[in-house]
């Protein structure tokens, strides 16, 4: 966010740092897990990842936070017999653990159990199968996490078949349809009909696809294609349950002619060819293709339920060492930016005194009661800024919700940045938004919430708070929004920050755990309109018991969460960071997808994260998609491309689902959020392409657009959305309204002809196509920072057509300390800004 001192170094976390003198000994052939994808429960820090415990070098290693319950795992590939597993433990070693196996990544089975052990390299003869092995650790043998230089599995690789796999061809004689033909004798259906004589052949084009229907949803886990001559060089193979929304099962990137089997693992009644790049000048042509279904593996059906895995850390009042807990946490997680640890606080009812709460990244910290008063704190739960010298410009992904606090000192610390909500919380006492030394600060969003006292944002640049009641607040930087919000400042734009509205116009809280008595439930609040306060305590809504849930754990595939889906379960993401080689598929009306502790999906291979299908009331919270190494096409799409169903009803809802390409490590995706179903309601996101951390560059975590709306009569209430190379917000829908908007454009924009179009120098940060005939906004603000070529000069930061049914209230550029600058507000409107003094050039109403 602005002026962000990339020169200072996050605080350091404790590590060890003993390098062994020798390399270990290794048996003789090459471990089965070397160079295979490898996941954790957590990482200490980003130089420790999981990855670095199966690439060979024994100078390099994975180790985890500092807790009991941790684990590492890794993926064969395909299932194998194991016979040895080698682990070479660092100083921090596990002193009890367990080996385990899966054919899933789900369901574990206990292969080796030790006790007592001491470190050093322990070589452990086993007899298990499966595709996945994990290290389960119970107790460390040290204060520090567990550490390995390598974790070796030995064994024979699986060659057969996945166990339950039909040999009969499912597809045969089934309906087919194609992208093209060639003509009329290769039509679609020649590749389905048994007969190796015939087949299909398309245009000579990129892309194209053939699909087939199944009839019915079947697991899938065999495709055989048999390709002529003109074979395709890469291509999908992909199931969907509607036809409209896919997942893809496997991308193949150095096809052949021929005829090649491919193990999958899905579930879909359609399945579709998708080619991308063809092997030849000619088109795609198969003789053949073959469909085999079966059980997927023998798992039975997904099961719901269950413990909520090892980085949830449930608490009451009696806890021995609470403090210590959230100490413990804080401790790794307070400058862990872009590390892999994750984790959720869940609060009994009750009463806890003397607790300060400091929350990091990564961190959840949430009530369990219905209501906010059911867990009261006599302490704080604070956000500060020591890590970064007190700047809280990067206080990012983090919350708090559900629960009440009498503040210490009588005024609580949130001191915060973007992606850090605080939700449905009762403050009995004053809030304060700053760092403490008042240094910069880039939030915020506050909902449902009741501060009994004032607030003050004092360096905070912007805000957005809504349907909550204040006892006061102090003053704003630029862009104080409210909507819905008792005891709000009035409108006052003229001459400072503050727009606000009476009501929000339609809102829904977000889903949250919570306990009845011993049970765990999720609340799923009731829509509102023209909603002013909180929502609490009876709050309108519907209970779910947590057994409609598919419980997602780290190391969970995709093909198991898809399964869950299909059979009607809900998803909770447990923390952890998840992995994905298949699109995630939600298709079914009403479907919960709840994250805690900012679980985070990472799509591999180039497949898009999640596709929701056009149905009504979806609600998706609660968790971070980092695109993957591999460009997506869209990382999230709501509603398949031409949805035109009416929701106004039930709409979908997505809150808190926040998207980051780069920063964690190279990253690409062409659009991050696709909308495209009407009447979805955008509740609290940050969309951001990185600006600093790894993987940051013009191209090389290029990513063009970051909301795309296509849907009508859509909302959007909190809207963030920073530094894309080309629109940050791009509108086609009608009727779409939104309610606070803040954006940077792109810091590395290398000089003004990467980004003139049309004429005009610099894409819009906030663009409504010129084919809308409605549109209303509230309460936005495009900020540009132009370090690679700070002479450029934007020509506007909003662009709109003029019609009556346009309209725009209290919008503004700011150019942060000269580094670029914006010639007019929107279009050609508007005072151009200048010098290094930072003063917004605003527009009250437009046009």
């Amino acid at each position: 966010m602005k002026l962000r001192t990339l020169g200072v170094a996050l605080a350091a976390m404790a590590a060890l740092v003993t390098l062994p003198l020798n390399s270990p000994a290794a048996a003789a052939d090459l471990p089965l897990s070397q160079g295979r994808t490898a996941t954790s429960s957590s990482d200490e820090n980003g130089g420790t990842s999981a990855a670095k415990a199966v690439d060979g070098d024994t100078s390099t290693r994975w180790s985890s936070a500092a807790l009991d319950t941790q684990w590492l795992q890794v993926d064969l590939g395909s299932s194998a017999t194991i016979t040895k597993v080698v682990l070479d433990w660092e100083t921090a070693y596990g002193k009890d653990y367990k080996i385990q196996t899966s054919p899933d990544g789900t369901t574990w089975t206990d292969i080796k159990t030790v006790t007592g052990g001491d470190g050093g390299t322990d070589s452990l003869d086993v007899s298990g199968q499966g595709r996945y092995v994990r290290m389960y650790g119970v107790h460390r043998g040290t204060q520090y996490g567990y550490s390995l230089w390598e974790f070796q599995v030995f064994g024979t690789a699986g060659t057969t078949q996945p166990a339950g796999c039909d040999s009969a061809n499912a597809a045969q004689g089934k309906p087919a349809s194609a992208s093209s033909t060639e003509n009329a004798g290769t039509p679609a259906s020649a590749a389905f009909d048994g007969n190796t004589g015939t087949r299909w052949s398309s245009a000579a084009s990129d892309p194209q696809w053939l699909q087939v229907d199944l009839g019915s949803s079947m697991s899938l886990c065999r495709v055989d294609l048999d390709w002529e001559a003109a074979y395709g060089k890469a291509f999908k193979i992909q199931s969907s349950a509607d036809g409209q929304s896919w997942t893809t099962l496997k991308s193949v990137t150095d096809g052949s002619a021929g005829s090649t089997s491919y193990d999958v693992s899905g579930q879909g009644r359609y399945v579709r060819i998708y080619g991308t790049t063809r092997g030849t000048g000619y088109g795609y042509s198969l003789w053949e293709v073959a469909v085999h279904t079966g059980s997927g593996g023998g798992g039975g059906p997904v099961q719901g339920g269950g413990d909520l895995g090892p980085n949830v850390i449930v608490v009451d009042p009696s806890t021995p060492n609470l403090q210590a807990k959230f100490d413990q946490v804080f401790a790794q997680q307070e400058s862990n930016q872009f590390g892999t640890g994750r984790y959720q606080f869940l609060m009994k009812p009750g009463t806890y005194n003397g607790i300060n709460a400091q929350v990091g990244f990564y961190t959840s910290v949430s009530g369990l009661g219905l209501n906010p008063d059911d867990v009261h704190i006599n302490g704080d739960i604070t956000v500060d800024a020591g890590w970064f010298n007190g700047n809280a410009t990067q206080n990012f992904w983090r919350s708090a919700e559900n629960l009440s606090i009498t503040p210490s000192n009588g005024t609580d610390r949130w001191a915060v940045a973007q992606a850090a909500p605080f939700r449905r919380i009762h403050v009995q006492g004053g809030l304060n938004l700053a760092p403490n030394g008042y240094g910069w600060a880039s939030g915020g969003y506050i909902a449902d919430s009741k501060i009994d006292g004032t607030v003050g944002p004092y360096s905070q640049q912007q805000w957005y708070t809504r349907d909550s009641s204040v006892g006061g607040w102090t003053n704003g930087v630029w862009n104080m929004t409210f909507s819905g919000v008792q005891g709000a400042p009035a409108t006052n734009f003229d001459s400072g920050p503050y727009t606000t509205l009476d009501n929000t116009p339609v809102s829904r809280e977000k889903p949250y755990l919570y306990l009845d008595g011993n049970a765990y439930k999720v609340f799923v609040p009731a829509k509102r309109t023209n909603a002013r306060g909180v929502s609490w305590p009876n709050t309108a809504g519907s209970s779910i018991p947590l057994d409609q849930f598919y419980v997602v754990k780290p190391g969970a595939t995709a093909a198991t969460i898809n399964t869950a889906l299909a059979q009607g379960l809900n998803l909770l993401f447990t923390p952890g960071v998840y992995h994905l080689d298949q699109t995630i598929n939600v298709t079914r009306a009403n479907t919960v997808v709840l994250g805690l502790g900012l679980a985070t999906i990472i799509p591999d291979n180039g497949v898009d994260a999640m596709h929701v299908a056009d149905v009504d009331g979806v609600r998706l919270a609660g968790f971070l998609i980092d695109a993957g190494r591999s460009n997506s096409g869209t990382l999230l799409q709501i509603g398949a491309p031409g949805s035109s169903a009416d929701h106004a009803a039930n709409p979908t809802t997505m809150q808190d689902v926040f998207v980051r390409i780069g920063g964690a490590g190279p990253g690409l995706a062409t659009n991050s959020v696709v909308i495209n179903s009407d009447d979805v309601v955008v509740d609290h996101t940050w969309l951001w392409r990185a600006d600093h951390g790894q993987g940051v560059g013009w191209d090389t975590n290029r990513a063009d657009y970051g909301l795309v709306v296509n849907g009508d009569d859509v909302l959007a209430t909190g809207l963030f959305v920073e530094h894309f190379n080309k629109y940050d917000v791009l509108w086609n829908g009608e009727r779409g309204r939104t309610i606070f908007f803040q954006n940077e454009k792109a810091y590395d924009v290398p000089n003004a002809a990467a980004v003139t179009h049309d004429g005009i120098v610099g894409y819009a940060a906030y663009k409504v196509a010129d084919s809308v005939n409605v549109h209303e906004a509230w309460g936005l603000g495009s900020y540009c920072n132009f370090t690679s070529d700070p002479s450029i000069v934007q020509a506007h930061g909003f662009q709109v057509p003029v019609k009556t049914g346009i309209k725009l209230h209290d919008i503004q550029v700011i150019s942060l300390g000269g580094k670029g600058q914006y010639a007019h507000v929107v279009n050609n409107t508007g005072a151009p800004t200048s010098g290094t003094d930072t003063i917004p050039s605003k527009v009250t109403l437009f046009p």
